[in-house]
C-alpha cells in the first residue's frame, strides 16, 4: 500500500515545506516536490521573448496589410479621387449600390470565373496524374521535382515573353505546329474566342509545378505497406489508385483546390501583360477593372468599393469551399 505524508521544512526530513513523502509498497520513499515558485516568471520571460521576436512581423503586417485594408474600406464610403487631396465627399453606401448594379463589374467577374474554371480543374487533375507517374520511379524523383517546378519560380514577365512569342501569328511556334499538321491556326491572342484559353494554357504550364510538389509529398506519406497489402489481395494499379491513393490524398486535394481557386480568382498580371484585357475586353478580369478604375479613371473611392465587394465574394467562395470539404471529410 502506498502512503503519502506531508513534510515541513525542518532538519528531520531535509525537504522544503509543503513537500510530500510517498512511501512505496516495497518500503522505499520518494519525495514529491512542489512546482518551483519562479515557474510563472520563467513563462512570462519566454512569452516576452516570443513577442519580441514576432514584433517586427506584426509591425510590418499592420503597416502594409491591416492599415491599407482599413483605409480601403473607409475610402469606399467616399468619393475619393487621385487628383484631389483628402478622402473627398462622403457618399455612404451609394458606391456599393453602384457597384452591385454595374454591368461592367459583373462582366469582368464573369471573365474571372471562366478563367478560374479553365485553370483550376486542369491544374488539380494534371498535377495529380503527373505526381502519380513520377511516384512510380524508384530513383530520380528529384529530376521531376526540378523539371515541373522550374517554370513556377520564373517571374510572370518572363513567362509572358515566352508564350507571346509562341503564340505570335505566322512566326510563332504554336502556329507553326498547326501549319505542319495542315490546320489553319487561329489568332490565339487576337481572337476573342481563343484569347482566354491561350492565357489559361500559359497559366497551367507556369503554375503546374506547385500543385505537383504538394501531391508528390502527399504520395510519399502513404506507407508502402498499404500498396503491398493491396497488391497481395489482388488489387490492380487502377484499383489501388481509386480505392487507396485518391481517398488518402483527400486532404491534399482539398488544400490544392482551395489554393488554386483563390489564386485563379486573383488573376491579373499575365492577362495584363499578354492581352491588356483584350481583344474587345474579352479577357478583362475583375482586378484589371479595379486597376483601370482607380489609376486610369482616378476614381479611387469607387475602385475601393469594387475591391471590397470582390474580396467579400472571394472570401465567401473560399469559406463555402472549405466548409464543403470539412463536411465531406466528416462524412467519410
Amino acid at each position: 500500500m502506498t502512503s503519502v505524508f506531508s513534510s515541513s521544512n525542518d532538519a528531520s526530513t531535509g525537504l522544503p515545506g509543503g513537500s510530500e513523502v510517498i512511501v512505496l509498497p516495497d518500503g522505499r520513499t520518494r519525495a514529491n516536490r512542489p512546482a518551483r515558485a519562479d515557474g510563472s516568471a520563467a513563462d512570462r520571460a519566454r512569452s516576452g521573448m516570443g513577442w519580441g521576436f514576432t514584433a517586427p512581423f506584426l509591425i510590418l503586417y499592420a503597416l502594409f496589410l491591416v492599415g491599407p485594408t482599413l483605409y480601403n474600406v473607409v475610402s469606399s464610403l467616399f468619393n475619393t479621387s487621385l487628383v484631389k487631396p483628402g478622402l473627398g465627399e462622403f457618399v455612404g453606401l451609394s458606391n456599393y449600390r453602384q457597384a452591385l448594379g454595374d454591368p461592367e463589374f459583373w462582366r469582368t467577374f464573369g471573365h474571372t470565373l471562366w478563367f478560374t474554371v479553365l485553370t483550376s480543374v486542369p491544374l488539380v487533375i494534371l498535377s495529380l496524374l503527373l505526381a502519380l507517374l513520377a511516384d512510380r520511379f524508384a530513383h530520380g524523383k528529384w529530376f521531376f521535382r526540378c523539371a515541373f517546378f522550374a517554370p513556377y519560380v520564373l517571374p510572370s514577365a518572363v513567362i509572358v515573353l515566352i508564350w507571346k512569342w509562341m503564340y505570335a501569328d505566322q512566326v510563332g511556334l504554336v502556329p507553326a505546329i498547326f501549319g505542319g499538321l495542315g490546320i489553319t491556326s487561329p489568332s490565339f491572342l487576337g481572337d476573342p474566342a481563343w484569347s482566354m484559353t491561350a492565357v489559361a494554357i500559359t497559366t497551367i504550364w507556369w503554375t503546374l509545378g506547385f500543385n505537383f510538389i504538394l501531391y508528390l509529398a502527399g504520395l510519399q506519406e502513404i506507407p508502402r505497406e498499404v500498396h503491398e497489402a493491396a497488391a497481395i489481395d489482388g488489387a490492380g494499379p487502377w484499383q489501388r489508385i481509386r480505392h487507396i491513393v485518391v481517398p488518402m490524398l483527400s486532404r491534399t486535394t482539398a488544400l490544392v483546390a482551395v489554393l488554386q481557386v483563390i489564386a485563379s480568382l486573383k488573376i491579373f498580371d499575365q492577362i495584363y501583360l499578354m492581352t491588356s484585357g483584350g481583344p474587345d475586353g474579352s479577357t478583362r478580369p475583375s482586378l484589371e477593372y479595379i486597376y483601370d478604375t482607380g489609376f486610369t479613371d482616378y476614381r479611387a473611392g469607387y475602385a475601393s468599393t469594387v475591391a471590397v465587394v470582390f474580396v467579400l465574394i472571394v472570401l465567401a467562395v473560399s469559406l463555402a469551399w472549405v466548409a464543403l470539404n470539412r463536411r465531406n471529410g466528416k462524412a467519410a
